[in-house]
């Protein structure tokens, strides 16, 4: 069965600096009927004004995903990573023991828009790390593509997860061969939202 979660029924919370969509509880939102799904805790979708972001804070026992839909988003950490992720780039981070980083928008104009997905670890006190890498548009237009995977095949980002996570390019109307199997989150950007299988 599906179970769809329309993007207008998402959390919310505007803070100036911060325009963001939580699929799930966070932070201030808590909605018990929408804790997460299986090992998935966070879909944030943020939008990030010019020259802000998120300061230096800690995370434990996560993979952390951001990918960039708009804009730059920087990264810094306390493993001493400095990046900036462009459109159709993503960045995981295995906070492990424990890692401490700052996102933020490096441009003095224009906004970032980009995801946050949190999964829990298969295991926990893993060494913290982080990777970063770029999918192009065409080895995921019409199709899905591997971004992230247990075993980092295909080139994808590893997780410490038995969970894949992948992206896709369609045309507004259009269609391809995006197929997610049994017991799949599928998030798609606009007004569809989220749905589960």
């Amino acid at each position: 069965m599906i179970t769809v979660r329309p993007a207008s029924e998402r959390g919310h919370g505007q803070h100036g600096w911060l325009n963001t969509h939580h699929t799930f509880s966070f932070s201030d939102y808590h909605d018990p009927r929408h804790m997460g799904f299986r090992v998935l805790r966070v879909i944030n979708e943020d939008r990030v004004q010019a020259g802000r972001g998120f300061g230096m804070h800690g995370h434990r026992d996560m993979e952390i995903i951001s990918y960039v839909l708009e804009g730059a988003l920087g990264h810094k950490d306390s493993l001493g990573n400095g990046s900036v992720l462009r459109p159709g780039e993503f960045q995981c981070m295995t906070a492990g023991t424990g890692i401490r980083h700052r996102e933020f928008n490096p441009s003095e104009s224009e906004p970032v828009h980009f995801y946050q997905i949190w999964l829990l670890p298969k295991q926990q006190g893993l060494p913290p790390r982080y990777d970063q890498r770029a999918f192009p548009e065409e080895e995921r237009r019409g199709k899905l593509r591997v971004v992230a995977s247990p075993d980092g095949w295909d080139g994808s980002l590893t997780i410490h997860q038995d969970a894949e996570v992948l992206l896709a390019s369609l045309a507004a109307g259009g269609a391809g061969d995006a197929r997610a199997g049994t017991g799949a989150a599928c998030l798609a950007p606009g007004p569809a939202g989220v749905g589960s299988t």
